[in-house]
């Protein structure tokens, strides 16, 4: 006596995606570690050369991270700093990745592709909102300890 065994939907679901393999869909596939990080810091030049805000995302990041050792941030303060500009860079990054996935997608101006372009410039400056506060609460009391003006 065999039964046979329905299929489960959510089951499919969870799984479906794991089941493709992308070598079949991609013209390039990294063959090795090295090959893949060559390809990422091709694209952080990418972002640097060709993205102006990615060039000043760099120059604020620096000056932050500046300001912080010379307020003598603690490392758990420095930790929270690095992680939250890493956030606005990788924001800055996938939002460009939208970018581009649009422009090749269509040469029209679609309502579809503006909203994708949108929402992750939103993400970008949902990030930067976030980390102008951190920073604020991190670094404004010895900053303005450090210029006197509060005791």
């Amino acid at each position: 006596m065999t039964t046979e065994r329905k299929p489960n939907k959510v089951v499919d679901q969870l799984t479906s995606t794991m089941k493709i393999d992308p070598d079949e869909y991609s013209p390039v596939t990294s063959s090795n570690r090295v090959s893949s990080l060559g390809y990422a810091l091709a694209g952080w030049l990418y972002m640097l050369r060709r993205q102006k805000n990615t060039r000043i995302q760099a120059v604020a990041s620096v000056v932050v991270f500046a300001l912080a050792l010379w307020l003598q941030i603690d490392f758990t303060g420095l930790a929270v700093l690095v992680l939250t500009i890493t956030i606005v860079w990788m924001a800055e990054f996938l939002n460009a990745a939208v970018e581009a996935v649009c422009n090749l997608a269509t040469s029209d101006i679609h309502p579809m592709a503006k909203v994708a372009r949108d929402v992750a410039s939103a993400a970008v400056l949902l990030g930067v909102v976030a980390s102008v506060i951190i920073g604020l609460l991190i670094m404004g009391p010895p900053l303005l300890e450090r210029l006197n003006l509060i005791g």
